[in-house]
């Protein structure tokens, strides 16, 4: 496997909160990468927390790291690789302590919300 930072799809992602409010998700606490080279055939991305134990041995606080599998992701349009942002950030709970929020709260219906959300914060309501 091969990782590199991906500061685009970080900026996607900044844009992605600020435009859904989701004020728990702090810019400097999480950041993205590509990967290159996994076996997978259905991941397209991947949500890592920094758990309890790792954040206390290492005296920091919670941290994410959000890793979109380029080999799949890259080809997605661009309204599916925001789906997909918004997927991962969804993960990250708003006690933003190094836990995940699960598949029962991080479904394709509440991704679809927030992605409508997301579009008329970009557009306005008139387009929809």
């Amino acid at each position: 496997m091969k990782y590199d930072i991906a500061q685009d799809l970080k900026e996607k992602a900044i844009d992605v909160v600020n435009k859904l409010g989701l004020e728990h998700v702090k810019p400097e606490s999480f950041e993205c990468i590509r990967s290159n080279g996994s076996s997978t055939k259905r991941v397209l991305a991947r949500c890592h927390g920094l758990n309890k134990v790792m954040q206390l041995g290492l005296k920091r606080q919670a941290f994410y790291v959000l890793e979109f599998l380029s080999e799949r992701f890259d080809k997605l349009s661009e309204e599916e690789q925001i789906k997909v942002i918004i997927h991962e950030l969804m993960h990250i709970p708003k006690a933003f302590g190094g836990g995940f929020r699960h598949h029962d709260f991080v479904t394709d219906k509440n991704v679809e919300k927030l992605y409508k959300k997301y579009k008329e914060s970009v557009f306005g309501k008139k387009w929809f």
